[in-house]
């Protein structure tokens, strides 16, 4: 008899407790959910209604970013939209790239004596402060680039560069944990088949890895579009654009000073109010709306190729 109630009291401690763990788990998730809200709403409220005053097309398409301009303010921030989606392109064709074959090097290729030194070395890659990769590039990268390249090192280029060394331990890290959570029967069915080992992961693991690696990618860009202090110090801070077409086909917009749209509020925000501080906002609704349409452009890929993998 003792027994069985010493039992139903367990039973019933274990019940409570489950249930207490349910409820903090489910206020841990709601407070996350409203942080975000929180976050659009404070954003959206704030710089929607600047860009409609200031006009939404004369705002996304303007040449011209003059708000302490005393006659007549212009807020166009095409030329900040411009050097951030030129520079996040060309780091993230250059960061993604190594930064796969790093990942496949790693998980495939690499000696046991010097995969832990290496690993070590992308870890901490991906712990330096930013701030740190903006002394490295306003010490070395810029120096290089005034001493080889037209302009005076504060450039696109420079951005570009900075943004590609950012941009590597994430994708490599999160790229290698995809391609070693391949079923290794995959790649071993495809060596009793016949394939090579570099057959076998190029055409067997790395498509079967897909969208772990675009999941990689897509943090990549973020990381990219998202960056700010690093950008500022080598950027050159120019709301510039090229003037016509065949300039912005040469080579020398990538020796050119630029200013992002991060660096723009960042530089600004402290300062601004009125209407210049509102537009800063407007810039941060534009930057937001870039970042979901990146996750939204993932998630309908990741379902594109779970389909395509269970149709095959």
């Amino acid at each position: 008899m003792t027994k069985g109630v010493s039992n139903t009291f367990k039973k019933r401690n274990v019940n409570l407790t489950e249930t207490i763990a349910k409820i903090f788990f489910l206020v841990c998730s709601l407070v996350s959910a409203l942080t975000l809200f929180i976050i659009i709403y404070f954003i959206f409220t704030n710089g929607v209604p600047a860009m409609f005053q200031v006009g939404f097309l004369d705002f996304i398409t303007g040449r011209t970013w003059a708000p302490e301009h005393n006659y007549a303010p212009q807020f166009g921030m095409l030329p900040m939209l411009y050097a951030s989606l030129i520079s996040t392109f060309f780091a993230f064709i250059i960061g993604s790239r190594i930064g796969k074959w790093c990942a496949i090097y790693l998980a495939f290729f690499c000696p046991k004596k010097i995969y832990k030194p290496l690993k070590t070395m992308i870890e901490l890659l991906g712990g330096i402060p930013s701030v740190i990769y903006g002394f490295f590039g306003v010490a070395v990268i810029v120096p290089f680039l005034r001493n080889n390249f037209p302009g005076f090192g504060n450039s696109l280029l420079a951005v570009i560069i900075i943004l590609s060394m950012m941009v590597l331990p994430t994708v490599i890290n999160l790229s290698e944990a995809a391609l070693r959570s391949v079923p290794k029967h995959f790649f071993e069915g495809a060596l009793a088949l016949g394939s090579t080992k570099t057959e076998a992961i190029f055409e067997i693991v790395t498509p079967a890895a897909r969208a772990g690696i675009n999941g990689a990618f897509v943090l990549g860009i973020g990381r990219a579009v998202g960056e700010t202090m690093a950008v500022i110090m080598v950027a050159g801070n120019v709301s510039q654009m090229p003037g016509s077409i065949s300039e912005f086909f040469s080579t020398s917009i990538f020796f050119a000073p630029v200013r992002t749209m991060t660096t723009g509020i960042a530089l600004e925000m402290s300062y601004a109010s009125g209407l210049h501080r509102d537009t800063l906002f407007g810039i941060g609704v534009i930057l937001f709306t870039i970042i979901i349409i990146l996750n939204i452009s993932l998630t309908i890929l990741n379902r594109n190729e779970t389909n395509y993998a269970k149709e095959s």
